[in-house]
């Protein structure tokens, strides 16, 4: 045997010995898991709120997770949570058996009403991500009862390596709002809700694979609850100097997603007289309290992030809207606009 010989077979040599002691390593800094296997794991972070606060554990109570081949679209597997886990904020969801590579990762989550209000069509296995399409349930047009808190989010990831844990982050946004109407009379005198009808119409009933707003029917939301209430009266408003509270009437709807390309109309009608009382844009409107703190904000971020909407207009003696003020989310607006009557 010459030298060089001698060499190759010192060099193989060193190289097993090389490869035998990085796996015993691996082994002793993983022997809490077990093994050397990669680890895929997705948290999940809902912070697309006004509050820029991460509130994922007090919202969601169940979620699915759709994994898809990046180059073909095609679903790999679905993994779905609804157990107590969710409420946990260190919760984390292990994708199990993921190789590395790099795939598409849609999450759709929500509480438990949410679940049996929105239908989404993406069957657990044999369809494309561009498939999969997500519909509010309605009845003749009409959506009429609560359909709770429907989340989206999406992202590519690529998870590397052989051994270890890989995690990665899944951003959330919430695709419905509340909106609670106020109506009550300068006067003083008492609203009976029972003789209004309050209605509010978009086309945003439909949702693609990206949560984009398809093209739909025009739904109808009707309030799922309309009762009255007690209101203090603003000093700069009440009629008398004794007076100062007032009773009103309370409609709350749930709706979808509001879009900047849409224009919803909310609308109350007397149902005595037949008389519209108010017929608003109401994007419009939710716009318009903004403000200058959120003006480096997209109109569309605004919409997305802001998920609760509470609405007082005012009647005057005659029954009439008094259209010159508002109150939207504590905000008391004197309205000089006509376009938006």
């Amino acid at each position: 045997m010459d030298i060089k010989t001698r060499i190759i077979g010192l060099t193989h040599l060193f190289a097993t010995i090389f490869f035998a002691s990085a796996l015993a390593s691996c082994n002793r800094i993983f022997e809490q898991e077990g093994d050397c296997s990669l680890h895929c794991t997705l948290k999940f972070r809902y912070d697309m709120n006004m509050k820029f606060a991460d509130a994922f554990s007090n919202s969601v109570s169940h979620i699915e997770v759709y994994v898809y081949d990046t180059e073909t679209r095609a679903l790999l597997f679905k993994q779905e949570e609804c157990s107590e886990k969710l409420s946990a904020e260190d919760y984390v969801m292990e994708l199990e058996g993921l190789a590395p590579g790099s795939y598409d990762i849609a999450v759709w989550g929500g509480d438990g009403l949410c679940k049996e209000k929105f239908i989404l069509d993406a069957p657990e296995t044999g369809h494309y991500m561009t498939d999969v399409i997500c519909t509010m349930q309605r009845e003749e047009g009409n959506v009429k009862e609560d359909v709770g808190s429907l989340f989206y989010g999406m992202k590519r990831v690529t998870f590397e390596g052989t051994y270890g844990t890989h995690q990665e982050t899944i951003y959330l946004t919430k695709n419905t709002n509340t909106v609670r109407v106020v109506l009550q009379h300068l006067s003083g005198i008492d609203v009976n809700p029972d003789e209004f009808i309050f209605k509010i119409t978009d086309e945003n009933g439909v949702m693609a694979y990206d949560n984009n707003v398809l093209e739909d029917e025009v739904l109808t939301y009707f309030p799922w609850s309309v009762t009255s209430g007690s209101a203090g009266i603003d000093a700069e408003l009440k009629s008398t100097k004794a007076q100062t509270s007032v009773s009103v009437a309370l409609a709350e709807f749930t709706l979808g997603r509001l879009v900047t390309g849409n224009n919803p109309t909310l609308s109350i009608s007397n149902k005595v007289t037949g008389k519209t009382v108010l017929s608003i844009p109401f994007k419009d409107y939710a716009l318009l309290v903004k403000g200058n703190y959120n003006k480096d904000m997209s109109d569309q971020e605004y919409l997305d992030r802001q998920d609760e909407y509470n609405l007082t207009f005012f009647l005057d003696e005659h029954g009439n809207w008094l259209t010159s003020q508002i109150i939207i989310n504590s905000w008391h607006l004197v309205l000089q606009d006509s376009e938006l009557n």
